[in-house]
């Protein structure tokens, strides 16, 4: 049966939101709707690119960024409170590095929220106002500001709630307190996009981490809202995909600026927590590939008191061990793989049990479904490799020769091979490796590759996450992988029941699996080229 590609697209974009918004991670489970404060939208992890060289040297190079969002969506006009972080709250990076699926450092942030009462005195009476600023801001704790925040970063050794903790200080003097940005609330407070840039900036803190090799405990953090960098064509999609071409298969149907929809959460904002850290305080032994999530716990028990008393958040009282509520590695993952049913369980598991969640991975409903909905046939469109060996080798362990460890549990994490050298902004390939075996015409001319700094090593802001998952679930990595297993993607090691083929033909779309493009190009979306990366948010002043 043909199929036209326009069509296939669209179904397949349509299944996928079917339920959640299609983001890497905003609003996918049910109960973390209802706390986005630590709703985890999307993680970052590559060999950091500021100021390098062609052949990815200098500048740089030699560290790691680390970038976990959180609150989607935001509205910048989203007054007068905008959008602090929990301090009731525990926010967390995650890395293994060793491959068993266990976090062996961890990162965690706590948030503290200083109300400063200022006053305004109306005839005999002295009366706090009722915004988070008197005046214009342009300073750390600014006097202005009448709400302060501040956070406190601790590394973990070890097991994340019995290993070793230190905390992490400021380079210069070693205070522990970390100053946050206020959000960007219009252009008469913060002025214009460059000077409230300028602002932020005062807000990359220049730390010591403890615990790193001699000389290189060094590097930056920065938490504050950034604009939202995550394209993916949504409001369309909701609409029953209201547009004529909206998801396409040939590029030239595109725009000039290489969209054929309109990201439309690029006018929406996110807060960042950013860390760039050695690679090598990082790495263990001889492996360097380390693999990265992110999560965020509240406390087991919230009271809520009917009188609250006078000051900042006072309306409840929490108490109990943490519970996790919020985890990401790869994106999409529980959007596109997770069951409805076990959203809130993947949400609440750690990478080293996810063998329950193995049959969502090799056995994917989206395939089946898109061709039930084209076709009347779930065969249509689905390869038929069985159990779907391709994606739990990207997903689950990593690809051989790229970004597999050297001992590999299955575990859903975002893994990076630090010994890979970053690429310039300007020449990243949106689609990473995928793209790269592509361009230079197979996995045999590899030697000639530009960029494999990119996802599924690692994940860098220009990667295109939506297009290469699209790829991946419609075979198009079986495409790529030929009959010769190039890619390796013939059977998962440790896994005996994972041994189907992943071959070409193996899927009933052939060559245009490869080719699918949600008609929204993360490469138009700006970015900074230097640390923190994510672009200046948008203003809550501005005209939209």
């Amino acid at each position: 049966m043909h199929l036209k590609p326009g069509r296939i697209a669209q179904a397949c974009l349509l299944l996928i939101t079917a339920g959640s918004a299609l983001a890497s991670s905003h609003r996918e489970a049910p109960f973390i709707t209802t706390s986005p404060k630590v709703d985890g939208t999307d993680f970052y992890i590559f060999r950091s690119y500021e100021g390098v060289a062609a052949n990815g040297s200098g500048g740089r190079s030699d560290y790691v960024t680390l970038i976990a969002n959180y609150q989607p969506l935001q509205s910048p006009y989203g007054g007068p409170n905008y959008f602090s972080l929990d301090p009731n709250a525990l926010y967390e990076i995650h890395l293994d590095n060793n491959g068993d699926a266990r976090e062996d450092i961890t990162f965690q942030f706590r948030f503290n929220n200083k109300l400063n009462s200022i006053p305004l005195t109306i005839g005999s009476a002295s009366v706090p106002i009722p915004l988070i600023q008197s005046g214009t801001v342009s300073q750390l704790t600014d006097p202005s500001l009448n709400l302060n925040e501040t956070y406190t970063v601790n590394v973990v050794r070890g097991d994340r709630r019995k290993g070793a903790t230190q905390s992490i200080t400021k380079a210069s003097g070693g205070a522990r307190v970390f100053e946050k940005p206020v959000d960007y609330i219009g252009s008469k407070t913060l002025g214009d996009p460059a000077a409230y840039e300028t602002y932020a900036q005062k807000h990359v803190h220049a730390i010591k981490v403890p615990g790193c090799p001699a000389g290189k405990d060094t590097g930056f953090v920065f938490v504050g809202q950034r604009q939202e960098g995550f394209a993916v064509n949504l409001g369309t999609v909701f609409d029953l995909v209201n547009a004529p071409v909206a998801f396409l298969l040939d590029p030239a149907n595109l725009d000039a600026a290489g969209n054929g929809g309109q990201h439309v959460i690029q006018k929406a904002n996110v807060t960042t927590i950013s860390m760039e850290v050695h690679k090598d305080c990082l790495t263990a032994g001889t492996d360097p590939v380390i693999g990265g999530w992110t999560t965020a716990s509240m406390r087991q028990a919230r009271l809520l008191d009917g009188k609250p008393s006078s000051g900042h958040q006072t309306s409840e009282k929490v108490g109990g061990a943490w519970v996790q509520v919020s985890r990401l590695g790869n994106p999409l993952v529980n959007e596109l793989v997770i069951g409805l049913p076990d959203k809130d369980k993947f949400n609440a598991s750690k990478p080293q049990d996810d063998t329950q969640f193995l049959t969502y991975v090799t056995n994917p409903t989206l395939p089946a479904l898109l061709g039930l909905v084209l076709a009347g046939n779930p065969a249509a469109v689905a390869p038929t490799n069985l159990p779907r060996t391709d994606l739990a080798t990207v997903f689950l362990t990593g690809i051989a020769g790229v970004n597999k460890p050297a001992t590999a549990t299955p575990s859903e994490v975002l893994r990076l091979n630090t010994a890979i050298a970053p690429v310039p902004f300007a020449s990243q390939n949106r689609l990473g490796v995928a793209g790269e075996v592509l361009r230079v015409g197979g996995v045999a001319n590899l030697s000639q590759a530009i960029d494999l700094a990119g996802f599924p090593n690692g994940r860098r802001p220009k990667d295109d996450v939506v297009d290469i998952a699209l790829v991946a679930v419609l075979g198009g990595l079986c495409v790529i992988n030929g009959d010769n297993n190039a890619l390796g993607l013939n059977g998962v090691p440790g896994v005996p029941s994972l041994t189907s083929a992943c071959r070409p033909s193996n899927v009933p779309l052939g060559a245009d699996s490869a080719k699918i493009h949600d008609a929204v190009d993360q490469a138009t979306v700006p970015f900074l080229t230097r640390f923190p990366y994510l672009n200046t948010p948008n203003s809550g002043s501005a005209s939209y």
